[in-house]
């Protein structure tokens, strides 16, 4: 069984390495063009409050809620019972600490609550902002990583915070780029150029992911 766990390990960062394959993928185009289709526009920070977009909630159907189903999905191994996961085994792709406590694991957004709504959410609906915060339509949105690692980050852009591991890191700008594109959000000057010199050394192909309905208000 042991040796089962660390095949499976070995594979998992093998995915890590690759660009995420998102839900819903039409095709695949250049990271840089996504970015440059981005609109540009400066940050809007006034009125951020976390409880503006929702907590976890339970939106498929089969009563588990956002992060337990992230947990689930992500889980290396473990048995799945009443949407608790049962000596689970997780990889927590920005530091590749391998984890085997959900109490260890925090559920992190690749575009952070507080840089979505200077992005443009503070125009949106309760509704959009609520589907934003658990969005599971893109693999690229939410992911399991360690306390550390999702407190560390904060709210920062990746010019001020990247993952631990270097591998991940071409793989974190390109779903930055992905989140921000499917939820038609923006990019401020200085942060479009960082991303784009980011890319230079990256293997430049993205999975598009389908474009979420948003509202405003």
């Amino acid at each position: 069984m042991r040796s089962a766990v660390v095949v499976a390990l070995v594979a998992a960062l093998g995915a890590l390495a690759a660009p995420a394959a998102p839900a819903f993928a039409a095709d695949r185009q250049s990271a840089l063009r996504l970015l440059n289709s981005l609109p540009v526009s400066g940050e809007h920070p006034q009125g951020y409050a976390r409880d503006l977009f929702a907590d976890w909630l339970a939106r498929t159907g089969d009563g588990c809620d956002t992060r337990q189903e992230v947990l689930i999905v992500e889980r290396v191994s473990g048995r799945v019972a009443d949407c608790t996961v049962t000596a689970g085994t997780w990889l927590s792709s920005y530091d590749g600490a391998v984890v085997h406590s959900p109490t260890a694991l925090q559920i992190d957004h690749r575009v952070p609550l507080e840089e979505a709504w200077a992005s443009g959410a503070w125009r949106w609906t309760q509704a959009t902002r609520d589907r934003y915060s658990n969005d599971l339509g893109y693999s690229a949105s939410l992911l399991a990583v360690t306390v550390h690692e999702n407190e560390s980050k904060g709210a920062q852009e990746p010019s001020e915070w990247m993952p631990a591991l270097s591998s991940q890191r071409c793989s974190y700008i390109r779903s930055w780029i992905g989140v921000k594109y499917r939820w038609r959000l923006s990019v401020d000057a200085a942060e479009k150029s960082y991303l784009a010199r980011q890319l230079r050394g990256c293997n430049p192909m993205m999975a598009v992911p389908r474009r979420a309905v948003v509202h405003t208000a």
